[in-house]
C-alpha cells in the first residue's frame, strides 16, 4: 500500500513527488464499480434522480503578519477569523461550521434510516488552511465521512485544480501541476483508496478552454490523471452536430477535445444547468426540477434511462447557504430517500448506465463553445499556424467570437484587465520551466520529492488563484504579486 506520509512537509502542504506511483493506483481501479453492485437491476422503480455538489474554498494569502513582504501565507479564513470588523470577515465561524456540518448531517440521516446522497468539493488550498489552522476536528469528520465504509455510497468527492485556478487562463504547462497536487494532497488526508473513488472532476468557475489546443491539453491532462467525467455548465458547450446548444440537458455527452495538429481526445460530460446561484442547491431546488422531468419519457441509446439534474455551487457563500441549506437539506433528503426520486451521486448514476450496457459512444458529442466557427474554417491538422489565423480572421469578423474560454458567467473575463498580474504569473512559471530545462540540459534531473520542488510549486501554485483576480484589483492582486515575488526568489537562490 502507498504510504504518502502526513499532509504537511516541513510547513508545506504534501503535493509532489508521488505522481506516478498515484497515476498507477488509479489505474489499477479504475474499471470498478463502486457505488453499484451487479446484482443490482439498474435504475429500478426510479424516474429522475438530482446531484448536489457543494464547492469549498478558500485562497491563501501572504497575510500573517503586518507587513506583507515577511508575512506568512496562511489561509483567508485565519485572515477573516483575526479580522472580523473587515466587510463580511465576520461569517468566518460561520464557514468554519459550513465546512464541518456535512459530517454531521449524512451520519444522523443515516443512523435515521435514510439514503442520503452529497457530494463534496474542497480545493487543496483550502484543506491545508484548516490544517494550517489547527482545525483537525473537521478534517476527522470528514475522513470518517470518506474512509467509513457505512458512508461511502452516500459520499462522493471529486477532484478540482488545487488552488482554484480558471484553466482557460492558466499557463498550459502548469495545469497538470495543479491536478497532480490536489490527488497527492488528498490521498495524503485521505489514503490513497479514496482517492481511487473519485472520478469526476469539478473546474473552477466551470471554467471550460475553448481554444482547440488548449481545450485539448486540458481534456488531455484530466484523462492522463485517471478522471472519468467533467462537470460542464450548459452553455459553454455545443453540439459537434450542429454547433447550436444541448437537446437534452439531463443525460451524460461526449466532450470531444481536437487539437489543430490533430490530435483528439474525449470525456463524459456532466451538463450543471443554469448560471452560479447558491439559492439553486441551498433551497434544494435540483430535487423539485428532477420532480418535474420524472413523468417526461428519456430514452439513451434506445433504452429507458431517468434523467439526472445535477447542479453545483459555494457550500458556505450566502445567507441561503449559511442559514436556510441545512433544514432544507435534511428536509428533502428525508422526503426523497427510497422514493422513485432520489438523490444520486453522478458516478453513481454512471454506474447504473454502464450495468444497462450504455458507453461513452452512445452519448451525444459536444464541443466547446465557438468551436463550430474554427472548425468550419479548418480541419483539424491543419497545424497551429493555421489556427492562429482563423482566431484572427473570427475575431475580426465579430459576433461575440472570443478564446477566452466559457464558465458559469460569460459576464467575467478572467484576462481583461488582469495583465498587471497575468504578465508576472506567467513569467514566473517560464522562469521556473527554463530553470528545470537548464537543470536537465547538463543531465541533471528535478527530483519532484526534493525540499526546494515543493516550495517553488507551491509558490507558483498560490499565485494562479482566481481570487487573485475575481476579487478585484488592490489588497487582491498585491497578495498576489507578493507570492510571485517571493517565487521568483525561490528560483533564483534554490535553482
Amino acid at each position: 500500500m502507498l504510504n504518502l506520509g502526513d499532509d504537511i512537509i516541513d510547513g508545506l502542504p504534501n503535493i509532489t513527488g508521488c505522481e506516478s506511483e498515484i497515476q498507477e493506483a488509479i489505474a489499477s481501479g479504475a474499471k470498478d464499480l463502486i457505488y453499484v453492485q451487479k446484482d443490482i437491476k439498474p435504475f429500478a422503480g426510479i424516474r429522475a434522480g438530482f446531484a448536489n455538489v457543494l464547492h469549498m474554498h478558500q485562497p491563501l494569502v501572504p497575510a500573517g503578519g503586518s507587513d506583507i513582504k515577511t508575512a506568512k501565507v496562511i489561509s483567508n479564513l485565519r485572515y477573516m477569523l483575526d479580522n472580523p470588523t473587515i466587510g463580511d470577515y465576520h461569517d468566518a465561524p460561520t464557514f468554519l461550521h459550513c465546512y464541518e456540518r456535512m459530517g454531521d448531517f449524512i451520519p444522523d440521516l443515516v443512523a435515521e434510516g435514510h439514503d442520503p446522497r452529497i457530494t463534496l468539493e474542497y480545493s487543496g488550498s483550502l484543506l491545508f488552511g484548516l490544517r494550517q489552522m489547527g482545525e483537525d476536528r473537521i478534517l476527522e469528520k470528514l475522513k470518517k465521512l470518506t474512509c467509513d465504509p457505512k458512508f461511502q455510497k452516500n459520499v462522493e468527492w471529486v477532484g478540482m485544480p488545487w488552488a482554484h485556478v480558471v484553466a482557460p487562463s492558466t499557463p498550459v504547462q502548469d495545469f497538470k501541476y495543479h491536478v497532480q497536487a490536489f490527488q497527492q494532497h488528498f490521498a495524503s488526508i485521505f489514503g490513497v483508496d479514496a482517492l481511487k473513488r473519485i472520478r469526476g472532476f469539478s473546474p473552477s468557475e466551470m471554467a471550460l478552454p475553448n481554444d482547440p489546443d488548449v481545450a485539448y491539453g486540458y481534456i488531455k491532462t484530466l484523462k492522463e490523471c485517471g478522471y472519468q467525467w467533467v462537470l460542464i455548465q450548459e452553455h459553454t458547450i455545443e453540439l459537434i452536430s450542429t454547433g447550436g446548444p444541448l437537446e437534452n440537458k439531463y443525460i451524460p455527452h461526449l466532450l470531444v477535445a481536437r487539437s489543430s495538429r490533430g490530435d483528439s481526445v474525449s470525456i463524459t460530460a456532466i451538463i450543471k444547468t443554469q448560471g452560479s446561484d447558491s439559492k439553486l442547491i441551498g433551497q434544494m431546488q435540483p430535487y423539485y426540477e428532477a420532480q418535474s422531468l420524472s413523468h417526461k419519457p428519456n430514452t439513451l441509446a434506445g433504452k429507458d434511462i431517468p434523467p439526472l439534474v445535477t447542479q453545483v455551487a459555494d457550500g458556505e457563500n450566502g445567507g441561503v447557504m449559511m442559514n436556510e441549506f441545512p433544514s432544507k437539506f435534511l428536509a428533502v433528503m428525508r422526503e426523497s430517500s427510497h422514493t422513485p426520486v432520489p438523490p444520486m451521486n453522478v458516478s453513481e448514476y454512471l454506474e447504473h448506465l454502464s450495468l444497462l450496457g450504455i458507453t461513452e459512444d452512445d452519448y451525444p458529442t459536444v464541443q466547446p463553445i465557438m468551436q463550430n466557427r474554427i472548425w468550419s474554417a479548418m480541419k483539424p491538422g491543419d497545424g497551429p499556424e493555421r489556427l492562429r489565423a482563423v482566431i484572427e480572421e473570427q475575431r475580426a469578423a465579430g459576433n461575440g467570437f472570443n478564446m477566452e474560454g466559457g464558465s458559469w458567467t460569460n459576464e467575467i473575463s478572467w484576462v481583461k484587465g488582469y495583465e498587471n498580474l497575468l504578465g508576472p504569473m506567467e513569467k514566473l512559471s517560464v522562469e521556473l520551466h527554463e530553470k528545470v530545462g537548464q537543470i536537465e540540459s547538463k543531465g541533471g534531473k528535478i527530483d519532484t520529492k526534493e525540499a526546494r520542488w515543493r516550495n517553488a510549486l507551491f509558490h507558483l501554485l498560490v499565485t494562479q488563484t482566481s481570487c487573485y483576480r475575481y476579487w478585484g484589483q488592490g489588497m487582491w492582486t498585491d497578495f498576489g504579486l507578493e507570492v510571485i515575488r517571493r517565487g521568483r526568489e525561490i528560483i533564483e537562490k534554490e535553482f
